[in-house]
């Protein structure tokens, strides 16, 4: 059974050509038309995920793979085509949205655990696993305001990942926090891929796509250019970007 469905994705936002960035550029510029560009980001893109399945999504910056898992999640809607959801999304994307910087890493992790649907209950008896994961028992009451941008990213990955849902939608996460934070978030993905969840996993690096992965497609120029096994996407992805791509260190 397919769990995910789009078909003909498209995609498009406006720039201005002219930035105006202080109030006198505003003012002059008032009774000026404000001229736009148009920037194609996803053209004609289709995919299928089915139950259980682990699909890798590999692509230079800029292909359009961010604004694809966004239009997946519900984030953004698409300009043309559709999606059809048959399970529930856990999307780790851009995590830390929505934090209280004003609260502690306890309260933070109920506040967004609950949001990612966790009953509270469930969020108060997973919060010292969570702590445990992200390394920072120790800074358990210390408010988020006073956390590095590292430390604030392993929270919040910790806790997207003791939220999980049915498929489990992932960016560049194996590239987050020193090696033994990475090595966590990989032990708990095939934790939950061996529990049967569907993945889709977002990577620059092959060598994460061919050992997390079940296949995968290559995005480029917002549209579909590779599809099939993990090896031979990787192998497109290395031919397009002309230069080998290893996972940190």
């Amino acid at each position: 059974m397919n769990v995910i469905e789009a078909e003909g994705l498209h995609k498009s936002f406006r720039i201005p050509s002219v930035r105006r960035e202080t109030v006198r550029e505003h003012f002059f510029a008032a009774f000026r038309p404000r001229s736009f560009e148009r920037l194609t980001v996803l053209d004609g893109v289709s995919l299928t995920v089915r139950r259980g399945e682990t699909l890798g999504i590999m692509g230079r910056n800029g292909s359009g793979k961010s604004t694809l898992l966004k239009i997946l999640c519900g984030i953004y809607a698409p300009d043309a085509g559709r999606v059809t959801l048959n399970a529930t999304i856990t999307p780790i994307l851009e995590l830390g949205v929505g934090w209280n910087p004003e609260l502690d890493a306890i309260d933070n992790i109920l506040l967004i655990g609950t949001a990612m649907g966790m009953s509270l209950s469930e969020a108060r008896a997973a919060t010292a696993a969570i702590l445990e994961f992200a390394g920072l028992e120790r800074f358990a009451r210390l408010e988020l305001k006073h956390y590095s941008s590292g430390m604030a990213a392993r929270l919040a990955y910790a806790v997207a990942f003791h939220a999980v849902r049915e498929v489990l939608v992932l960016d560049e996460v194996f590239a987050v926090g020193d090696a033994g934070f990475r090595q966590r978030c990989e032990r708990r993905y095939r934790e939950l891929v061996a529990a049967g969840h569907t993945a889709i996993l977002v990577s620059h690096y092959p060598e994460i796509v061919r050992s997390m992965c079940d296949r995968a497609l290559l995005i480029d120029g917002g549209r579909v250019v590779c599809e099939g096994s993990t090896a031979d996407v990787a192998a497109a992805y290395l031919e397009r970007v002309g230069a080998a791509a290893d996972p940190p260190a």
